[in-house]
């Protein structure tokens, strides 16, 4: 093939292929590319098989010997020799009929769940590749026969069908149950979107896939995902996790975090999970498990960075290096005695500014705000509004620090009672 065809694969799907004798030697069922979307090996694009119904049987046959020749509107396809492919070869690509078209699909760019409606292919010297996937509704149009009558008759009245495309380098197959064994090769992309975004996608799919896609996430990216989720799928996810898999998930997350899923377990289940998990991890939990629902202590998260008095500015940003915490844990740091009763806070910007061998002592601001841990839920909003706070710190009766609470945690309820005094 020495000039450019572009073709789309519902055009070439049902069509009679035909060997250099001019006579019919098959009906084209499928095309096999080289590898799943989103895959990063050079040629992944590759359209490498056929797959031929000849009389009562289907066999993939390569495409090199394929030509595909669009005259007018049509496309015919002609076959200079039949070369059955090896099981190897078949199992290194994917049938695109079978895997893409119709299925659920992440566009990559778009951070969100579509539907293939057609796959858009083009032939150069170098062979023909998959370039691009239609997720508009010319494509499906196109499908059932009609796009272009309505296409001509749209451009009497000046209108036009947007097309809608994702480059096939853009793409992130979901939806192809029997290719288990490519799992964590395929999903390597999604590993690079936001948790939050592959949190609405997990919610969007069905519950077999996304416990596949999410089975193919590393266990910190899985850690941030799961803690994205909705409760109703946390749950789903935990319980159809093999029990050491959610235990080192779990571990990887925020205490108070695990303790709201683990509440909405079966006790058996908690216990389970508890049990498998580390130690240390475990007790966190089950101490905030104590807690009831409706307390501060139910929320409150137990991730927080504690110092000395006398330890100087230069030392906690040494330490801070060194633990790498995640952003909540910075929103403020408490300063402690050694039976760790609480007598003042300090944030980031105070450190910043402060010369390096200042006591934090110095820094810090004593007699803060702060809740016990038995309070009521209610009383937190309160105070954040009030303060303009991003956390408070959260002591027992006898004000030993036990833990903070996050504006992230109490956001919503904020936002409610807002309403609630504007109506």
């Amino acid at each position: 093939m020495t000039s450019l065809t572009t073709f789309y694969l519902s055009g070439i799907i049902g069509k009679e292929a035909f060997g250099a004798d001019g006579d019919a030697i098959g009906v084209v069922k499928d095309l096999l590319v080289n590898a799943a979307p989103g895959h990063s090996d050079a040629n992944s694009q590759l359209i490498t098989g056929v797959k031929l119904k000849i009389g009562r049987e289907s066999k993939l046959f390569a495409f090199s010997n394929f030509r595909v020749v669009k005259a007018r509107e049509n496309l015919n396809v002609t076959c200079s020799d039949l070369t059955e492919l090896s099981s190897e070869e078949v199992d290194n690509g994917m049938l695109l009929v079978e895997n893409i078209l119709d299925k659920q699909i992440v566009d990559l760019n778009g951070r969100k769940l579509v539907r293939v409606n057609d796959v858009r292919l083009a032939t150069l010297p170098a062979g023909t590749f998959a370039v691009a996937v239609d997720i508009g509704i010319e494509g499906l149009m196109r499908r059932i026969g009609i796009a272009a009558p309505i296409k001509m008759f749209l451009s009497f009245m000046n209108v036009s069908i947007p097309a809608k495309f994702i480059l096939w380098d853009d793409v992130q197959a979901i939806d192809f149950s029997n290719l288990n064994i490519k799992l964590s090769k395929s999903y390597s992309k999604l590993n690079t979107l936001h948790p939050s975004d592959l949190a609405d996608i997990l919610e969007d799919l069905g519950k077999k896939s996304s416990m596949s896609v999410f089975s193919a996430l590393d266990e910190e990216k899985a850690a941030d995902v799961l803690e994205e989720l909705e409760p109703h799928a946390q749950v789903h996810i935990v319980e159809n996790l093999p029990v050491t898999k959610a235990a080192d998930v779990l571990e990887k997350m925020p205490a108070d975090e695990v303790a709201d899923i683990l509440d909405e377990l079966e006790d058996d289940k908690a216990e389970l999970l508890l049990n498998e998990m580390d130690t240390e991890s475990s007790q966190e939990v089950r101490d905030l498990l104590e807690y009831a629902d409706n307390s501060v202590g139910s929320l409150m998260t137990t991730d927080i960075l504690s110092f000395r008095p006398e330890v100087t500015v230069e030392s906690v940003i040494a330490e801070l290096r060194a633990k790498k915490p995640e952003a909540a844990e910075l929103y403020s740091m408490f300063v402690t005695k050694a039976d760790d009763e609480l007598i003042g806070t300090f944030n980031l910007r105070d450190l910043v500014v402060a010369e390096p061998y200042t006591a934090v002592s110095t820094i810090m601001k004593s007699e803060p705000v702060s809740l016990i841990d038995d309070q009521k839920v209610d009383d937190i909003a309160e105070l954040i509004s009030k303060y303009n706070l991003l956390a408070i710190p959260v002591t027992d009766e006898n004000n030993l620090l036990q833990g903070m609470v996050v504006v992230d945690d109490v956001v919503e309820d904020l936002i409610n009672k807002r309403r609630t005094n504007k109506r």
